[in-house]
């Protein structure tokens, strides 16, 4: 087992990744360590953003690897692996994941999970990567900046172990984790494009203020998402060049 040799507990942290960041700044770390915590005072999203989570309710890690195999150009497979990592621990409490690009994992139109992927790249390697994650398990009152959280226990009405559901969620993405270094990363980009939230519907986006109805047809080789527009114009897209609006 890589994801899950090493477990290092706080019971609060500013942040899982910032923490695992230090981490590596003051010596080695073994691949595959895992840091956690209850309660995070400044979580981490992308592009800034913060990661709301209520005191010991969910779960929030972030996984130390060194994906040296992988060339820089490839680097959005790791978000692929972990998407599909946790949509495979999803499944086995309520079917119908989705990926909702790059790295939220919704259950029908709510969000139950956040990966926040951090790369160190020098020269034409990947260094080290620190994988985020934030899991909803058992909360069941959010802020109301949230737009659309759910969680576990609301989608079941059942009350989670979050012991169990960290060993259990590991599990998952240390197989995708091996099946990135050693099996088919065609299989595993086939499998994200099947996941995909949106693909192939018709839906409204917003880009630069200008509102257009659009239809995801899949990702690029770089891991931009491609909109195809309603006068056929096919657009690829960054993080925060788009927003789904409905």
């Amino acid at each position: 087992m890589i994801i899950g040799s090493k477990l290092f507990y706080s019971e609060e942290l500013t942040s899982t990744n910032s923490h695992a960041s230090q981490m590596l700044k003051e010596g080695p770390v073994a691949e595959g360590s895992v840091f956690y915590t209850d309660s995070q005072t400044s979580g981490k999203g992308r592009a800034g953003n913060k990661w709301e989570s209520e005191r010991g309710k969910n779960l929030l890690i972030s996984i130390i690897l060194y994906p040296e195999s992988l060339l820089p150009e490839d680097q959005f497979y790791i978000s692929m692996a972990f998407s599909l990592g946790i949509c495979d621990f999803t499944d086995n409490h309520f079917a119908g994941g989705k990926i909702k690009w790059p790295n939220d994992i919704y259950i029908n139109d709510d969000k139950i999970a956040g990966i926040l992927i951090e790369n160190s790249i020098i020269g034409n390697s990947l260094e080290s990567t620190i994988a985020g994650i934030g899991f909803n398990i058992n909360q069941t009152q959010f802020p109301s900046s949230i737009p659309n959280p759910v969680s576990l226990r609301m989608l079941t009405g059942k009350e989670y172990d979050t012991g169990a559901c960290l060993e259990k969620l590991l599990v998952c993405l240390d197989d995708r984790y091996r099946q990135l270094l050693y099996g088919s990363r065609e299989q595993l980009e086939s499998e994200y494009l099947s996941r995909l939230y949106r693909l192939n519907e018709w839906h409204y986006y917003r880009s630069e203020e200008k509102l257009f109805r659009g239809m995801v047809k899949g990702i690029s080789a770089s891991g931009r998402l491609k909109i195809k527009e309603e006068n056929g114009a096919a657009v690829d897209f960054d993080f925060k060049e788009v927003e789904y609006v409905r």
